[in-house]
């Protein structure tokens, strides 16, 4: 079997979705808008400060949004772009992988 030629593009897409946290953070987006406070809560141990980079980073390569609400007070919401969005049926097949082969912590 020939082995298949790295692109570019391959290894940047993986060099950022491997990155620590961030592909929790997208998949915690899948849903839909998440607020800071919301995808800290689905994203456990995940520090303020590392969240906060994490969702600049996602913002500058164009996976995510950040909407700024003028209310009182202020609400912004995090969603996916087309780009984010376009990842959905990797990250379905990688929970269904995961689902069938990997163990809970608490069953190991």
């Amino acid at each position: 079997m020939e082995r298949p030629e790295m692109c570019a593009s391959f290894e940047k897409a993986m060099e950022l979705l491997s990155k620590r946290w961030v592909a929790l953070i997208v998949y915690s987006l899948l849903p839909g808008p998440q607020r800071f406070t919301e995808i800290e809560k689905a994203v456990p141990n995940l520090s303020r400060k590392v969240l906060s980079d994490r969702l600049k980073e996602l913002e500058l390569e164009g996976l995510v949004r950040r909407d700024v609400y003028p209310e009182m007070p202020v609400r912004i919401e995090y969603s996916l772009t087309e780009k984010g969005l376009a990842l959905s049926p990797l990250f379905g097949d990688i929970a269904k992988w995961a689902s069938e082969w990997m163990k809970e912590p608490e069953q190991i």
